[in-house]
């Protein structure tokens, strides 16, 4: 699924997304289910994933789990941008009509 370069992810050895998936979070602050985006990633190291939070429109937080837990908010950061599929079209782009 990622095309990320084998070193794209410093601290683990072939990093590959694995899958991008929507999921339902909810946090203990918050009476509210949110929708947030949960990145599968295998490496030599192990397995782990990577969810994008959006408390907010404005806001949002990553939380590491597996290979990813304990790894601070800019690492995480970078691993997700690293990570995260791209696509070649973009998904604003409106269709000619007519």
């Amino acid at each position: 699924m990622s095309d990320a370069p084998p070193d794209a992810v410093p601290g683990l050895t072939d990093a590959r997304a694995t899958s991008l998936e929507r999921i339902p979070t909810r946090s203990r602050e918050s009476a509210v289910t949110r929708s947030s985006w949960r990145l599968s990633v295998a490496s030599a190291e192990g397995e782990g994933a990577i969810v994008l939070v959006e408390t907010s429109p404005s806001e949002a937080f990553l939380r590491g789990e597996g290979v990813f837990l304990g790894w601070s908010p800019d690492r995480l950061q970078a691993a997700y941008e690293a990570l995260r599929p791209r696509t070649e079209k973009s998904a604003m782009e409106m269709p000619q009509l007519g």
